[in-house]
């Protein structure tokens, strides 16, 4: 395969003789003699000084590559990242084996084939990009060195993964049969054979050894969200490492119990935007009286009271793995009963999502909350666990509806198991409690998040609940009932209580 060459605007940082006719290319060779151009490598000049040549390098990598070796093709660990170094190191299918030290850039070439079908130009320069089939193929080959030319299987099987997830396995069966086709001329028929194998794998249909867990998960028909997994270990491994000061349970009387699961539901279903005035939800709660005009907003406020005042739930740690997800829909099917148009107790069928964030899609709900779960008993039990079961559920947002509830509800009984303080998010501080969420969720930093909340559980654990009046007046001087962060402060409760 041939490119017809491209005319290029020269300057004097650049210049390279694959470029130039005969007579150009004498007319550089005096400048050299006369210091007014500098050699970079044999046929690569520049006037420019010598600090400035790994930036043109970089800037005009593709064109000096072209002109350094005429009909390579990007290879291995370089082509798996998209045609860019690794490293500050260049992989090439080549005619030959050699190691090019260019400025800030390690040209390593690989004796191979050129290009085949399916590879394409790059810019229409004499060099190519393989196809993907290509590509698979290379980063399965053996390889050594500190930065080796292939990223290894397990890398392979996580972008066939990525591939079957977002084009299907039509996208996957193309791959396997173009490798077929060129396998034979690039010497990879070995290779060939390990990237169908994988392929057959990950839908199910063939027993090849899958090393991911996102692979794994697929194969059993419990696909999930490799990136939310992910995410779910960087909190994890932040809850471990940070010492987490807990509160004991202020509640510690039938009549505390009541109050504090009273305001807890009445303050999580307001965040979530049933909003009720306080008198109103103390008759809903205690004299059993639903509001006529909103049934279902008043059945909301006794769904989280009830889960948060039964034992049965208020002392349920939640599940790792598959019994993760009975669980949770028994829980949602009580929280949502009178909400038939959510679907209670089943995980949704369509995409949900808050704002600018899209949570988990619903084919990969049960196998991300079945990972995700499992991490729960590698981090210390009482609020470091809570914190984790929490935002697995919110992130990935199993229901039509509920979800934000449920999660609370989720975090507040590893607390009680623990006889810690249980977690009320007032008004005022729902957007702290919000904003905290979503850079974890977005930005991956569980920091922020892990404050908040170790914030919050300390204002909850320093009221008295012995007296309902007495608490809602503390907690409307502190104002807590307040939405306005630009007008008001949540402040600080009278005093702490007693440290665990």
């Amino acid at each position: 395969m041939k490119t017809s060459p491209i005319k290029t605007t020269r300057d004097d940082s650049l210049i390279l003789y694959m470029e130039l006719n005969e007579s150009e290319i004498r007319a550089a060779q005096r400048r050299i003699k006369t210091g007014e151009l500098q050699r970079i490598v044999p046929g690569v000049l520049s006037a420019s000084p010598l600090h400035k040549w790994p930036a043109i390098i970089g800037l005009h990598r593709l064109r000096v590559l072209a002109a350094l070796f005429p009909q390579a093709v990007i290879g291995y660990r370089s082509a798996f990242n998209g045609g860019l170094p690794v490293e500050c190191v260049m992989h090439l299918s080549y005619s030959y084996n050699r190691v090019v030290e260019l400025p800030g850039l390690t040209v390593v070439l690989v004796k191979g084939s050129g290009a085949v079908a399916g590879d394409m130009t790059m810019s229409g320069r004499n060099i190519f990009f393989p196809s993907e089939a290509r590509m698979l193929m290379e980063n399965l080959t053996q390889s050594r060195g500190t930065v080796k030319k292939a990223v290894g299987r397990k890398a392979v099987e996580e972008r066939l993964v990525n591939i079957y997830e977002s084009r299907g396995p039509e996208a996957l069966n193309r791959i396997r049969d173009e490798a077929r086709n060129i396998s034979a001329a690039l010497g990879f028929e070995k290779e060939c054979g390990m990237l169908h194998d994988l392929i057959g794998s990950i839908p199910g249909t063939k027993s090849a050894r899958l090393s991911t867990v996102a692979g794994r998960a697929l194969a059993r028909g419990r696909p999930l969200d490799a990136a939310r997994l992910e995410l779910f270990e960087t909190l994890a491994a932040a809850l471990r490492t940070t010492p987490l000061m807990q509160k004991h349970t202020p509640a510690t009387t039938e009549t505390a119990h009541f109050n504090f699961a009273f305001l807890e539901s009445y303050f999580s279903n307001f965040i979530e935007g049933t909003e009720f005035d306080i008198s109103e939800a103390r008759q809903i709660v205690l004299e059993g009286k639903i509001i006529d005009q909103r049934p279902k907003d008043s059945h909301d406020i006794l769904g989280v009271f009830w889960q948060a005042i039964d034992q049965g739930w208020s002392l349920q740690s939640t599940a790792p793995g598959e019994a993760v997800l009975q669980q949770l829909r028994q829980r949602h099917r009580i929280l949502m009963k009178e909400r038939p148009e959510t679907a209670p107790g089943d995980f949704k069928d369509r995409e949900n999502g808050a704002g600018n964030t899209t949570f988990v899609s619903p084919k990969n709900v049960q196998g991300t909350l079945i990972e995700g779960s499992k991490l729960l008993p590698s981090v210390p039990p009482g609020m470091a666990r809570a914190l984790l079961a929490m935002f697995i559920v919110s992130e990935v947002h199993p229901f039509i509806d509920g979800n934000g509830r449920l999660a609370r509800l989720v975090m507040n009984a590893e607390l009680s198991l623990m006889q810690a303080c249980r977690v009320i998010v007032p008004t005022l501080f729902r957007e702290e409690y919000l904003d905290c969420l979503r850079v974890l969720s977005r930005r991956g930093q569980p920091g922020p998040f892990i404050a908040a909340m170790k914030k919050i559980q300390q204002w909850s654990a320093a009221f008295d609940y012995n007296d309902l009046d007495r608490v809602i007046g503390q907690m409307q001087a502190c104002n807590a009932f307040e939405k306005s962060t630009r007008q008001y402060q949540l402040l600080s409760p009278p005093e702490s209580g007693p440290e665990k």
